[in-house]
């Protein structure tokens, strides 16, 4: 894991997660960025690439919920230094592969096929079983020099059957063709332990704060 943490590389991540959310850019925010989501449930959110008075003095002042911080760092380096309002999310992980990803030798599970879609510069790709259900999903968004994954979930009833990874290598092939080679996520701790097993390092943490509503 690295000791200090690239502001472009957050950034491209960041604008990946955008256009594969479908939302507006990034714009900078002192010495992180800032995004306006507009979901019910995540409102705006900060990203900074390391901690300071910027995420320090915006968990003093904002107190309207929904509103997320993010930032590279261990939560045990501020969580007692904030408001009690402000409630700590599921670790997520910042992981990089700058080299094509070590997949065992893979093929797609009897019964399922691929369906493809794109927009803006975001390719999905959806793994369908026979009777129409979506097994799994996951896209990749080609931006600066980098390919940032996202949203790459596989339903409950069709895990274990190696999908994710067929996915994964499929993803990786549009990306491939296209000519990025820099792959860029943010993992949950179950995700971790797949992509690490197809090459990926742990870059830096991805912790999240929030202030939930009271309803």
């Amino acid at each position: 894991m690295k000791d200090k943490v690239s502001s472009k590389i957050v950034e491209s991540w960041l604008k990946g997660w955008c256009l594969s959310r479908e939302v507006p850019f990034p714009v900078p925010y002192k010495s992180g960025f800032h995004v306006i989501v507009g979901d019910e449930k995540q409102k705006e959110r900060f990203v900074f690439p390391e901690l300071n008075d910027n995420f320090f003095q915006l968990a003093e002042s904002i107190d309207e919920p929904w509103i997320y911080l993010k930032v590279s760092t261990y939560p045990d380096q501020f969580i007692e230094k904030i408001p009690e309002r402000w409630q700590l999310q599921s670790q997520g992980y910042m992981m990089t592969c700058f080299h094509p990803m070590k997949f065992p030798e893979t093929s797609l599970s009897e019964g399922y096929h691929l369906e493809f879609s794109e927009y803006n510069t975001t390719f999905v790709i959806r793994i369908v079983a026979e009777n129409g259900e979506q097994a799994s999903i996951g896209r990749v968004s080609l931006i600066d020099d980098c390919a940032i994954y996202d949203r790459i979930i596989t339903e409950k009833n069709h895990q274990r059957k190696g999908l994710a990874r067929f996915l994964l290598k499929e993803l990786e092939k549009i990306a491939l063709s296209k000519g990025f080679s820099n792959n860029l996520l943010v993992a949950t701790e179950e995700g971790k332990l797949l992509y690490e097993t197809l090459g990926w390092k742990l870059y830096s943490l991805h912790t999240s704060i929030v202030i939930p509503s009271e309803d």
